[in-house]
């Protein structure tokens, strides 16, 4: 069945009204600002009355006791970090395990953008074919790949005999551009009013589009951003990133999800509605996080994102460290990219509200974050070693460990996962997050001072997992 290319032209309108702020008592603002200042004075000032007769003054006393209220501050600020993050997802999947939602099984398009993907586009539509629901096609896109990627494709193109139905699979051959390229050209050749957004090396639990398509009928959810789970565990460094990917990752994605604010679609797996997607501007290609962009504008166009825990992905993740922090680096600033060309909710919350609070909780995570985690770890250990500081220094490493075991503890029994995971915890934050964060931190300078990067690609070695085992039907 043979479809003929369709050109659609999209206008957006801009509303570029200014709203005028309510008016304000300004005598009485700043009455008040003189009460609660000269009461914060007098209370400071009784305070070094009292106490400083009773102080001895020298520099090193002075450095060793702040450090210890900088071990303090910096323990309470991870722990409302943490904290605040854990009850929201708690209070997100509480509400999702006892709220009952219709089925819906619309017509949708499942998207595959591959490039020099030979080793696993196979695996990826096969398991494709086991997807428990009823009425879904395959759509791969070649994105002008210089291995056999095309000629293996090319094999799959046809109807093919799924789990509950056939299922079309279709090929398009294109000159390379990127993903947000090639994806935006099957967002085009589709007809379907929803699609999966994946990443050629994927491969996705059979539940996935019953459990994610459900949300959308609820007429104001635009996206259902899924669960993306390591598959090559079994070393140290992989083992580690599952470990990140449940606890850092999907705690906060199942917080957000309460907020229904999700703020990155993850790449191997996202199920967008088309009009969202076209009221957003389809994906860019002027950034390398057009994952998190698209996001974004989705967002600031007001439609709500919600997290699907049971709609699951698993991918392939770096197996060497540099692979790794090549990967964290481009990230990083792909993010620091989509922050900045949506700087204007960063300044004018009028704009909308919700995507300034996402903005500020990105920047915050992205860059004061990672700086603030080095500079303390680095502060810590000067002190331990010149001030004999290192029992206390212990201690807080040891009340840090203890707090990433519980989160990790609780992430992984609510997603049913591995508890052999849970002994990484350990050095989870000190070793594995920190050489994260020092990535991160040199992506970030950067970033500001301009430096030209490449895209870099992810060398695939296959998934350990076994492809699913659907039979693959002739050509028609």
């Amino acid at each position: 069945m043979d479809k003929k290319n369709k050109n659609t032209k999209y206008q957006i309108a801009l509303d570029n009204r200014e709203l005028k702020p309510p008016k304000k008592d300004k005598a009485h603002e700043m009455l008040r600002l003189i009460l609660i200042s000269g009461v914060l004075s007098v209370i400071l000032i009784l305070v070094i009355v009292f106490t400083l007769p009773l102080t001895i003054l020298t520099l090193s006393g002075l450095f060793v006791y702040a450090s210890i209220v900088s071990l303090v501050i910096f323990l309470f600020i991870l722990l409302i970090k943490y904290f605040t993050t854990m009850f929201m997802a708690y209070f997100y999947l509480t509400k999702y395990s006892v709220q009952n939602i219709d089925t819906y099984t619309p017509f949708i398009s499942i998207l595959v953008p591959v490039f020099n993907e030979e080793k696993v586009v196979r695996f990826s539509v096969e398991s494709l074919l086991e997807m428990n629901y009823p009425n879904y096609e395959i759509i791969i896109i070649n994105d002008g790949s210089k291995d056999k990627t095309a000629e293996v494709a090319e094999t799959l193109v046809g109807y093919h005999k799924g789990k509950n139905s056939l299922v079309k699979v279709s090929l398009i051959n294109k000159a390379n551009g990127g993903k947000a390229k090639a994806l935006n050209a099957g967002i085009q050749y589709s007809e379907a009013n929803f699609v999966l957004c994946m990443d050629g090396d994927s491969q996705l639990h059979p539940n996935s589009l019953k459990m994610a398509l459900r949300h959308f009928v609820d007429p104001s959810v635009g996206a259902v951003a899924g669960n993306v789970k390591i598959e090559n565990r079994k070393r140290m460094l992989t083992d580690l990133q599952a470990l990140e990917y449940i606890e850092g990752l999907n705690m906060a994605r199942s917080a957000q999800g309460f907020l229904k604010m999700v703020n990155i679609i993850p790449g191997p797996i996202g199920v967008f509605r088309k009009t969202a997607l076209k009221d957003a501007g389809f994906y860019s290609s002027d950034t390398f996080a057009e994952d998190c962009d698209v996001t974004l504008k989705i967002l600031a166009k007001g439609w709500k994102i919600i997290y699907e825990p049971l709609a699951i992905a698993y991918t392939e993740a770096p197996v060497k460290l540099n692979q790794l922090l090549k990967q964290r680096y481009r990230w990083t600033r792909g993010i620091l990219q989509a922050i900045r060309k949506h700087k204007n909710h960063l300044y004018n919350p009028t704009l909308n509200f919700n995507n300034t609070i996402i903005l500020w909780s990105m920047f915050y995570e992205g860059l004061f974050w990672p700086a603030m985690n080095i500079f303390v770890n680095l502060f810590f250990i000067i002190v331990a070693l010149f001030y004999g500081m290192s029992s206390i220094l212990f201690l807080w490493w040891v009340g840090i460990a203890v707090l990433d075991m519980m989160a990790a503890v609780y992430c992984i029994a609510v997603e049913k996962e591995e508890f052999r995971l849970v002994p990484y915890a350990i050095i989870y934050r000190m070793v594995f997050i920190l050489v994260i964060d020092i990535t991160k931190a040199m992506a970030t300078v950067e970033e500001f001072l301009g430096f030209k990067m490449t895209w870099g690609k992810l060398e695939r070695t296959g998934m350990s997992q076994q492809p699913a085992t659907a039979s693959v039907g002739a050509k028609k």
